[in-house]
């Protein structure tokens, strides 16, 4: 049993705190990219960095937003799908990268750590009903 809370109120939490998980990571990524950045790390061939960055924040805002205030299940399996797309890249850069890296296997380790949680509480809101 889960306490004397109603059931749409542990909802709406739930939903709330994939909220800001998600918020969590954005800054969290948002990081990453400004230190690679500063670091000459970031690709170029897509435009310069900045606009990514710009991108990126606004991505992660609106993904916010959107875990935040529709309450539907769709929105937090979207995400979650979408999100789960990462877990592939970080794994080869935590796991098979070699020498030839140009970033250490803890950062994507990291990452990959995050992303699981992240998706952890994206299916609490989208499936845990």
């Amino acid at each position: 049993m889960h306490g004397a809370r109603p059931e749409a109120e542990r909802r709406e939490t739930k939903f709330r705190q994939a909220a800001f998980v998600y918020l969590h990571i954005t800054v969290l990524y948002e990081a990453a990219a400004w230190v690679m950045w500063r670091h000459g790390m970031l690709p170029t061939r897509f435009g310069p960095a900045w606009i990514w960055l710009v991108v990126g924040l606004g991505v992660g805002i609106s993904v916010f937003v959107l875990l935040l205030l529709v309450r539907r299940p769709w929105v937090p399996r979207a995400v979650w799908f979408v999100h789960g797309l990462r877990l592939p890249a970080l794994i080869d850069g935590a796991y098979f990268a070699g020498e030839a890296g140009r970033v250490v296997p803890a950062f994507y380790m990291t990452a990959l750590v995050a992303v699981v949680v992240n998706l952890w509480m994206l299916a609490r809101a989208g499936w845990d009903l």
